[in-house]
């Protein structure tokens, strides 16, 4: 199986998504209604939140299907 990895950035952090990790807790969702809205295309708008912000709640993702790319 192809492994995929998508990308989302604000300009100052990257959000890595791997869907096929994605345990679907909504941990992300919960706290980051206004970033992760999964109905939505693209689902992660990350300029929605600081950068302090969704690199917080990146280390709560219990699947690690969510990083942050190294810049």
């Amino acid at each position: 199986m192809k492994q995929i990895t998508k990308e989302y950035s604000n300009g100052d952090v990257t959000i890595l998504w791997k869907p096929q990790l994605c345990a679907h807790a909504g941990v992300c969702v919960q706290m980051l209604p206004e970033v992760y809205k999964p109905k939505e295309k693209p689902w992660i708008t990350p300029e929605n939140a600081s950068s302090q912000e969704i690199i917080n709640q990146v280390r709560k993702c219990p699947s690690g299907a969510l990083s942050i790319k190294a810049e």
